[in-house]
């Protein structure tokens, strides 16, 4: 039932449309536009620009049930893109995949998920099949750090269970596990002098940064852990021992133990090399997302195996290492599993998405709906 000409067109149209992480306010537009004119129900923007710092709010629509006494779906994607994202060429290549002509990323994450839904949404109505209540939240700010899912009111959403249509990998599997990832903030403080005259009388806080992030553990942890440096901020002339230093780090793990002794290594490393060099440090630790799991037999999970036997993809669940959406709401207690939309090497301008995963992502979409359709609420 899948019209692969128009849902191509309609990825076409989305990755044209420039919405780097942020500056969503063009494409916020056109989401709002289509859904109307599909017909959904309390179409709406809410008031998160205001908190979240991006242009546009999320936005929210729903579909009534006609099915009396089936339960509820919730569906997300994000409608921003990282950069480089303005001004995408889109084509299809000899090998069925829709790419980028290279100057930019192609948006596949995650205007895939956003084409899928909407197409899956024309589909329902215009063959009227039978659904429960569909709920559709389109977020602004994924890519910045899940800004719009963080200002989502969670009494907003009545489903039981959700989908975020927003992974890499085959269509018809399923990311059922992500980390809980820590911010740590390190301000270090050393001494000024003269570094020409007297460079013995101060404290660089450089070499105690320095020092500290050549001690701690970094990279790939474990299987479950990651740490990463990301800033390392320190500027003074060349002739004054540089005083203070600033690094932003982060640290993710499947595990929440694991994450706590990351973060405990790190800050250590920070505290010894300045009290080796008579320096100080500050460091602030602040949670930034909680891991969440899902397992063989949650409903969430088997709904979506089901669906994928429908389409005739098998269903590997996974675990990822990277944050989402899905995060936050397996936080607010409704459980989210992430599924693979087909697209392969995100966030590069080598990015790409095979015509038939666009085609067999809206096909899931679909069988999820009509497999939960099936059950009593």
């Amino acid at each position: 039932m899948v019209n692969k000409k128009r849902l191509v067109d309609e990825l076409f149209e989305l990755v044209q449309i420039d919405s780097e992480t942020k500056h969503e306010r063009k494409i916020a537009d056109a989401l709002l536009k289509k859904l109307k004119d599909i017909g959904l129900e309390n179409v709406h923007e809410d008031d998160s620009a205001a908190v979240s710092g991006c242009q546009a709010g999320n936005i929210f629509a729903y579909l009534k049930g006609n099915l009396g006494g089936a339960p509820a779906v919730f569906f997300n994607a994000h409608m921003d893109t990282v950069t480089p994202g303005v001004g995408i060429k889109p084509s299809i290549n000899v090998d069925g995949n829709i790419v980028s002509d290279g100057s930019a990323i192609l948006g596949a994450d995650d205007k895939s998920g956003v084409a899928a839904m909407l197409e899956a949404v024309r589909i329902i109505k215009e063959n009227n099949l039978p659904h429960g209540d569909i709920e559709i939240l389109i977020t602004a700010g994924e890519e910045s750090g899940l800004l719009g899912a963080r200002c989502v009111d969670p009494k907003k959403l009545q489903a039981k269970i959700g989908y975020a249509l927003d992974a890499g990998g085959n269509v018809g599997n399923i990311n059922v596990k992500a980390p809980a990832k820590k911010m740590i903030a390190a301000n270090v403080y050393g001494k000024s002098a003269h570094a020409g005259l007297e460079p013995e009388k101060g404290v660089s806080a450089i070499t105690i940064a320095a020092k500290a992030i050549a001690a701690m553990p970094l990279g790939r942890i474990d299987s479950e852990t990651t740490a990463n440096i990301g800033v390392f901020r320190a500027e003074s002339p060349t002739n004054i021992v540089c005083e203070h230093a600033l690094v932003e780090a982060e640290a993710r793990s499947l595990e929440n133990s694991k994450l706590q002794k990351q973060v405990q290594a790190m800050q250590r490393a920070f505290e010894d090399a300045a009290a080796e060099m008579g320096g100080r440090v500050e460091v602030v630790i602040k949670d930034d997302c909680a891991a969440f799991s899902l397992s063989e037999g949650d409903l969430v999970v088997e709904v979506a195996k089901q669906a994928a036997a429908r389409i005739g993809r098998p269903c590997e669940l996974f675990a990822s290492g990277g944050a989402s959406d899905a995060n936050i709401f397996n936080g607010f207690g409704l459980p989210t599993a992430i599924v693979a939309c087909g697209y392969g090497d995100v966030h590069s301008k080598a990015e790409w998405i095979p015509v038939e995963e666009l085609v067999k992502l809206t096909e899931m979409t679909l069988a999820i709906i009509a497999v939960v359709a099936e059950r009593k609420a």
